[in-house]
């Protein structure tokens, strides 16, 4: 009998040991619980197929980052020298250690996997949760959205063999949960905001007196209405969620607002990710119709694209974010200019994968390309607003690496949206390009709000432009509407003209904006004085002068911002 028990004992702990690497686990990333409005339903069916993402760590990041702010830095002897995509991808490629490493791992537990980045530093393959449970020491658990009802299969932490640390950045999807609210367009009608249409004063251009169109906009900052001439030149419109750009809308729209521009005028479509663009009229979308009638409204003769990313994403929760910037960086000649009206709050996703994310930013700007995001809705209760004690940054505008836009309302003067999103990144640090405004503006706050936000943060926006009461056409109707995202388009509109003279003098486009925006370009912008951004049973921040997390540095004044760039 003693030993049989022995035999059982011994047999017990053969079948139920994990094998030997498995005990040489180290946990990677977790999280304490679920974010708020999920509730766990218990564990995911072990045949459940995951599609599982590896980001493998890069070459030389910081070497990366180092580069993209010395052509980047207006003082810089190598400003405007931005790089090549063999050079991008120098810095981020694994090296072959960390490859080889990665790929013996995979092809010990029968794994196979497929690239997904055009640097290969992105990686894919599929395995059963009862597999990928036993790779990451995992627990891998079935969660539903309480209001929408959509059931998602997430863990709240794993972990990586000691051998891959150094080599593994993350694996996605595990700790990063789906965003209800990241699919919501920031544009909405201003029938569903509490506050008031915009108002004028005397001095303000005529074209403003009952509503914003075009001509109002390039009244008030100055930009100029001649056409673009350098064909090189681009400027592109990020779309998701199936919002479709219709091509009817903006020829109504360029008649009404814009007769003076040619009918034929249009965006050239390009598709990623399974996206396409119906024509039907029922399903113009509202953000996306706005997006390409304000650049091409604005942005008078620049090339426009319309990026339509499509429900097939090779970037899990990211939908589409990271995949529309591989797209681009795998493209010969991306477009000097990217805008993107969508966005989450920042603490829907993981560390390590904002930051990935970022640094996908921090790439796509050393090629010489501005990106530039509306900043959210909530004040500073996040994208959208909502119920908070402690302030909501949103992303990716607290990644340093690009440049997060603000609204503002009235005009002349112009004041702070009250909607306008901003305050200071959880996850990002204090730029060196912001370290000076951002101080100034933390010492003229002094204990207001003290403890409901990272006062060691990146702060957001970076600027701002008119975001309330903007006519568009959208199925046929003129409409009005709100937003950030109404900003982001008109910001991206002056940078692309600018890059057109640049162009045609001889010189560089302006590629990533924030060092130039927070040094010599800083005073040629309109400073906003006036509003704030309240959320979170508080008023939020205040808009004062310099630099604050409502509107940013300011509002384009395009004739100022020639001679700030050297013209």
């Amino acid at each position: 009998m003693v030993k049989a028990a022995v035999f059982l004992a011994s047999l017990f702990t053969l079948v139920f040991a994990k094998p030997h690497g498995a005990r040489d686990l180290r946990v990677h990333e977790r999280r304490d619980t679920h974010p708020e409005g999920f509730t766990n339903r218990g564990p995911a069916q072990a045949d459940t197929v995951l599609r599982l993402r590896l980001a493998l760590v890069q070459n030389d990041i910081s070497g990366l980052q180092d580069a993209l702010m010395d052509v980047s830095t207006p003082s810089s002897a190598h400003y405007g020298e931005h790089l090549s995509k063999e050079e991008v991808f120098q810095y981020v490629t694994a090296k072959s250690e960390t490859v080889a490493t990665v790929n013996s791992w995979l092809a010990e537990n029968g794994l196979t996997a497929t690239t997904l980045s055009p640097a290969g530093d992105w990686l894919g393959f599929q395995t059963t949760v009862e597999h990928a449970n036993e790779l990451f020491d995992a627990d891998f658990s079935t969660f539903t959205h309480d209001v929408t009802g959509e059931a998602t299969v997430r863990t709240l932490s794993y972990s990586i063999p000691a051998a891959l640390q150094g080599h593994l950045e993350l694996v996605h999807p595990t700790i990063t949960f789906p965003n209800p609210r990241s699919g919501l367009p920031l544009a909405t009608t201003p029938a569903k905001r509490v506050y008031g249409n915009h108002s004028i004063d005397a001095t303000a251009p005529s074209s403003c007196n009952t509503a914003i169109t075009p001509t109002c906009v390039q009244e008030l900052y100055g930009i100029p209405t001649t056409l673009a001439t350098q064909s090189t030149n681009t400027l592109a419109v990020s779309g998701f969620i199936d919002q479709y750009a219709n091509s009817a809308d903006l020829k109504s729209f360029l008649k009404s607002y814009r007769p003076d521009l040619s009918s034929t005028d249009t965006f050239i479509l390009q598709t990623l990710d399974g996206g396409s663009n119906s024509q039907t009229l029922k399903n113009a979308g509202v953000e996306a119709d706005l997006d390409v009638q304000y650049t091409i409204g604005i942005a008078s003769g620049v090339p426009t694209y319309f990026i339509s990313v499509g429900d097939q994403f090779q970037d899990g929760d990211l939908e589409g974010f990271l995949d529309i910037v591989n797209y681009l960086l795998a493209e010969d000649n991306p477009p000097q200019v990217l805008t993107t009206s969508y966005g989450q709050n920042e603490n829907t996703i993981s560390r390590a994968l904002a930051n990935t994310l970022c640094n996908a930013y921090a790439q796509l700007g050393a090629r010489g390309t501005s990106i530039l995001f509306a900043s959210g809705d909530g004040g500073v209760s996040g994208s959208q607003s909502a119920s908070c004690s402690s302030f909501v940054p949103t992303f990716p505008s607290g990644c340093p690496y690009m440049t997060s836009v603000g609204a503002t309302q009235n005009v002349n003067p112009e004041v702070a949206a009250s909607f306008s999103s901003g305050g200071f990144s959880n996850y990002f640090g204090t730029p060196s390009y912001q370290t000076a405004a951002k101080a100034a503006f933390i010492s003229q706050l002094g204990r207001t709000n003290s403890g409901k936000f990272n006062t060691s943060g990146r702060g957001f926006p970076d600027v701002a432009a008119l975001g309330t009461d903007l006519k568009i056409v959208n199925a046929g109707k003129t409409t009005s509407v709100d937003g950030t995202s109404c900003a982001s388009p008109i910001f991206a509109s002056v940078v692309a003209l600018l890059n057109d003279q640049l162009i045609g003098a001889g010189k560089s486009p302006l590629g990533f904006l924030n060092p130039f925006l927070y040094s010599t370009g800083a005073s040629a912008l309109n400073d906003i004085t006036s509003g704030d951004n309240p959320g979170c049973n508080t008023n939020g921040f205040s808009a004062v002068k310099g630099w604050d997390p409502v509107t940013g540095l300011g509002t384009p004044n395009f004739a100022a911002l020639l001679t700030a760039v050297g013209l």
